[in-house]
């Protein structure tokens, strides 16, 4: 079969491209940038688009000539940076829909979320409930699977936030969160499989979630225990939860996507449970739960570093922007006679003060590069290149600086191996 793909390169669509490549289907995958998932899978085609701004029918038409089933996973958590739920929800699924409608696409499934409702409290739910609604309303042969929590072997927003609160040495209590029937991402993906063959039925809508009913704590214990960690004691971290989601929302405006953002806390608050009665009656599967699933896959030492690194990432990415802002700030403000100082003193004469301004103005840029997802990579190599210039020049003109108090020129070398450390965990997935 035919199928075009959307939202090809994330969590959920990234495992449905590799089960329709292995049963033989023909992958047209959509995304807005390729780049390294070029080299990692293999659809029959690859599309370069930003759902968010194909919002009318033309902008698929080409894409669905010979196809004869399209699936929709393209999704975000919350509005921030380029992000938009309402664009990428409702606007560009609602051109796709119509250009399949007018293509006459047999089937059309579309990943949806459990409690997805025009009328939900959040923009997520909001918009991914539009969307089916619009769906729903089309002419054509629609399937609208809405999963639970969705987690899976390969880490990324709910499976990775789990392992990261599992490796903590204390576990913050998250007050006020309901009960999680946490569904496997094999689950889903075979759900999909299932409703792509001929005699599947259409024009069903079916809740997809695990099959227990588990506490946020059980979840993570589950997880820790996999992992191989003792066990941990709770703590009261209650007051500090809304910071750490408000610090999240922030990132997500930068261009990151942290799973602990304000609509985290309020679906984890709201819980995502549900019966899967018709989805098993309907489709004969049966659901993993969350300990045995993991069970078929011990843990490695790649796992146990992942959960370690994972928060660790964070801290590393504010404290290196952090760092590089505020030393441009201090040498402008009050370090900047004594920095023009040093300068004249190895000989920059009349350039020493432009030249003080310059490189704070550097370090300035250099620090909300990295704070900015979309130009972090290039940061990062920036303040590499700054700060080897820094040893290189500083150990011509002041040699002398290896051996002053507080080690000055020594400091630059950890500086520089925490960049590339950055460098080495920046990607999500």
């Amino acid at each position: 079969m035919r199928v075009l793909l959307t939202g090809a390169t994330g969590f959920i669509g990234s495992a449905i491209l590799a089960r329709l490549q292995a049963r033989g289907h023909e992958v047209t995958a959509v995304t807005r940038r390729v780049g390294s998932a070029a080299r990692r899978l293999s659809p029959a085609r690859w599309v370069e688009l930003d759902i968010a701004r194909a919002t009318r029918s033309q902008d698929w038409e080409a894409h669905l000539k010979d196809i004869d089933a399209v699936i929709n996973c393209a999704g975000v958590l919350q509005d921030g940076g380029a992000d938009s739920t309402a664009a990428i929800h409702l606007a560009g699924p609602s051109a796709l829909f119509a250009a399949s409608e007018a293509a006459q696409v047999r089937r059309v499934i579309q990943i949806s979320a459990l409690g997805a409702d025009p009328a939900a409290s959040t923009s997520f739910m909001r918009s991914k409930g539009e969307g089916d609604r619009d769906l729903m309303a089309r002419d054509l042969e629609w399937v609208v699977l809405r999963p639970s929590v969705v987690l899976g072997r390969t880490a990324y927003g709910g499976s990775a936030l789990f392992r990261a609160l599992a490796a903590l040495p204390v576990l913050p209590q998250i007050a006020g969160t309901g009960d999680l029937q946490v569904v496997q991402l094999d689950d889903v993906v075979e759900t999909v499989a299932f409703f792509l063959r001929p005699d599947a039925p259409g024009r069903v809508m079916l809740d997809i979630a695990g099959p227990e009913r588990m506490s946020l704590e059980n979840v993570i214990a589950t997880y820790r225990r996999w992992l191989g960690f003792n066990p941990v004691r709770t703590v009261e971290g209650a007051a500090l939860m809304p910071l750490i989601f408000r610090l999240g929302d922030a990132a997500g405006w930068l261009g990151w996507r942290p799973p602990v953002r304000t609509t985290a806390r309020l679906e984890l608050a709201r819980g995502s449970v549900a019966d899967i009665g018709a989805w098993t009656a309907m489709t004969g599967i049966q659901p993993k739960r969350l300990a045995a699933a993991l069970a078929e896959e011990p843990a490695s030492v790649q796992e146990r570093w992942f959960a370690n690194l994972y928060l660790l990432k964070a801290a590393t990415f504010i404290v290196l922007a952090t760092f590089w802002i505020i030393t441009g700030l201090i040498t402008l403000g009050p370090g900047l006679e004594s920095g023009v100082r040093m300068l004249g003193d190895v000989g920059a004469g009349a350039l020493a003060g432009p030249l003080a301004v310059a490189g704070a103005c550097v370090d300035i840029v250099i620090g909300v590069g990295i704070a900015c997802r979309n130009t972090s990579r290039h940061a990062l190599w920036a303040a590499l290149a700054v700060s080897a210039g820094y040893l290189v020049v500083g150990t011509l003109l002041a040699s002398e600086q290896w051996a002053a108090p507080l080690g000055p020129m020594t400091k630059i070398l950890p500086l520089m191996m925490l960049n590339l450390l950055a460098l080495a965990i920046r990607e999500d997935r």
